[in-house]
């Protein structure tokens, strides 16, 4: 079961696609949506993170922050992230201790769930039944943004 809204959003700090930490903190006051989803480059995976390729120009418009997680390695979000033109950093949660901590471990792999987390660090939207292709403009409709 995920975190639910009103939570404070765990701390994290993870390497991204290029090897550099990023943590939540990096973002305080800024809105990040934080997708996870299960293997890098399969056909769902792919669908979601390109509709967020798509409609990455309207996030940066509005100031919020992409994060996709995955349980995949960096050389495999590097690949990834190439083979799809993604400008957003893709989170290598090897060990799983970041999907431990939000609640959306599927024994191996990261369950597709999304949290949107405010400015001060609280969960303000949880995803847990996501539609690949649609989802990240699903999400910026809901937002009003």
């Amino acid at each position: 079961m995920a975190l639910s809204v009103g939570t404070k959003a765990p701390a994290f700090t993870v390497n991204d696609t290029q090897g550099n930490a990023v943590s939540l903190a990096d973002f305080a006051g800024k809105t990040v949506v934080l997708y996870f989803y299960p293997k890098d480059d399969t056909p769902g995976c792919t669908k979601e993170a390109c509709g967020f390729r798509d409609a990455y120009g309207d996030y940066q418009g509005k100031d919020v922050v992409v994060l996709g997680v995955s349980m995949d390695n960096e050389a495999s979000h590097q690949a990834f992230t190439q083979k799809f033109n993604l400008p957003f950093p893709l989170l290598a949660d090897v060990d799983g201790l970041l999907t431990n901590s939000y609640d959306v471990s599927g024994g191996g792999y990261s369950k597709r769930v999304t949290y949107v987390i405010d400015g001060e660090g609280t969960i303000i939207k949880v995803y847990e039944s996501v539609k690949t292709d649609s989802h990240a403009a699903d999400i910026l409709a809901e937002l009003g943004m």
